[in-house]
């Protein structure tokens, strides 16, 4: 599809011609990645972030937070969970917090590859080159990290420098997939200031970049940061060229990435179960989508995860998440994956 044919199904209101949507990209998941839903078990390992990004509560700003890192026993505890659980991956996430060092995290993934057999994610935000392949020949099998938006200019709003250090996500995706990781990005949905065009160049990007992995989800405004105020006004204003950052636009961009990169796998994230915790996850699904990430993240560090507010599942633990997302998937046909789910993008390319 090129940038027209994608800006009209953005814009796209007629539920018959969307339907058509759905009914497409479910269609192209099947055909190319089955019915199987993988499951990835999210440690949100540390709050602390040195950034000032725009968008996300645990910007470096924010001192309204209680700051946390997980001890390296508590994450194993959390790892060995998805084992038991029949998770076939787990998710280390953090905010960039450069406190947590190359060598304590390589120690880390060597130790939950030994204990438990598990792929490793990692999604610790822009490190340098020498710690990512540290990371890589300690075991790592992936990393996610979002660009967030392909407007350089609305990147460079939103997501400010550390210091005199550039920003080139894009340049960094590369160097990951250079590295051998199966390789994973994606793009905020309606951030004040993002044009149908700009979301329509995002998509297109997902497939110049060959990705494994493709992670989209609506912008929730937090109230301790600067885009929060921008959204109430782009809203208010009627401004037609201004994407919503909408449940509906959320599968939208589910089903135009699964049509534009039909082999990567496509999670149907929190942030849309945030925005309709009793059927956002399985409307997800049926939309494209082949992953979920239940939170293994102990409860009482869960809150302070605040990226946004109001976020699904805060306050569920570990063992009822698993227990619920398996009955969710169950009750719309399909079935758990099992093994470690590795993106037929990316084992196609090896």
């Amino acid at each position: 599809m090129n940038e027209q044919e994608i800006v009209g199904w953005l814009r796209e209101t007629d539920e018959t011609r969307l339907e058509e949507l759905w009914k497409r990209a479910d269609n192209t998941r099947k055909k190319n990645v089955g019915d199987a839903v993988h499951l990835r078990g999210l440690i949100e390992i540390s709050n602390h972030c040195t950034r000032s990004c725009g968008y996300c509560g645990l910007r470096a700003q924010n001192t309204k937070i209680e700051r946390y890192r997980m001890e390296p026993d508590e994450i194993l505890e959390c790892a060995n969970k998805a084992k038991e659980f029949g998770y076939g991956t787990v998710v280390m996430q953090s905010g960039e917090d450069l406190a947590i060092a190359s060598g304590w995290v390589a120690a880390l993934i060597r130790r939950i590859k030994e204990e438990t057999g598990l792929a490793v994610t990692l999604s610790l935000g822009e490190r340098e080159e020498q710690e990512l392949t540290r990371w890589k020949n300690a075991g790592a099998d992936r990393y996610l990290l979002r660009f967030e938006t392909s407007n350089r200019a609305l990147f460079d709003k939103i997501h400010p420098p550390l210091g005199e250090k550039p920003c080139d996500r894009i340049a960094l995706l590369k160097q990951l997939k250079h590295l051998g990781f199966e390789t994973g990005s994606g793009a905020l949905i309606g951030i004040p200031g993002q044009s149908y065009e700009d979301l329509a160049r995002d998509i297109m990007l997902f497939a110049e970049l060959g990705l494994d992995m493709i992670g989209c989800g609506p912008y929730i405004p937090h109230p301790e940061t600067p885009l929060a105020s921008e959204m109430e006004t782009a809203l208010a204003g009627g401004d037609e060229t201004q994407v919503p950052n909408t449940e509906l636009m959320a599968y939208k961009v589910i089903a135009l990435a699964r049509l534009v990169c039909p082999r990567a796998n496509i999670p149907s994230t929190t942030a849309i179960a945030t925005l309709n915790p009793a059927r956002g996850r399985e409307f997800g699904l049926e939309r494209g989508a082949n992953v979920v990430m239940p939170n293994l993240t102990p409860v009482k560090y869960r809150a302070l995860y605040e990226i946004y507010p109001g976020k699904a599942c805060i306050t569920e633990t570990a063992d009822a998440c698993a227990a619920c997302l398996r009955g969710r998937i169950e009750s719309i046909g399909r079935q758990v994956g099992t093994g470690r789910g590795d993106s037929m993008n990316y084992l196609l390319r090896s």
